[in-house]
């Protein structure tokens, strides 16, 4: 965490629980909350991050992903397999090459999000 400032502590002992009660019957399943950590994971490697950058920004092949990043086929290729299997990205075959881009506006979305985010002050 960037903040340096200090968790306050509740010094209280009162569940409050209509607010208990009004929150658990809105909350997920639990299988759903772990999906939702899962795709959380995936932001959580830069290189992911990286490639997902590029793909906001253009559609794009291996090749022209390496070459940007300066890495491997091969590694990028592990990274595309994860993001495709976590229905963050898409591709589509022109002859031989097989061009990757971000699979819907739900995943611009978040990333837009998160960048806003981390900007704020």
């Amino acid at each position: 965490m960037k903040n340096s400032e200090t968790v306050s502590k509740c010094d209280c002992t009162t569940i409050h629980e209509d607010v208990v009660n009004n929150v658990k019957s809105k909350m997920p399943e639990e299988e759903s909350l772990i999906d939702l950590a899962d795709l959380f994971k995936i932001f959580g490697d830069s290189t992911r991050v990286r490639i997902l950058w590029a793909l906001n920004e253009s559609e794009m092949c291996v090749c022209d992903i390496s070459a940007l990043l300066n890495m491997t086929q091969s590694a990028i290729s592990h990274q595309l397999r994860l993001l495709k299997q976590s229905n963050l990205v898409k591709n589509r075959k022109d002859g031989k090459v097989v061009y990757y881009s971000i699979k819907d506006e739900h995943v611009k979305d978040i990333f837009s999000q998160g960048f806003l985010h981390i900007r704020e002050k």
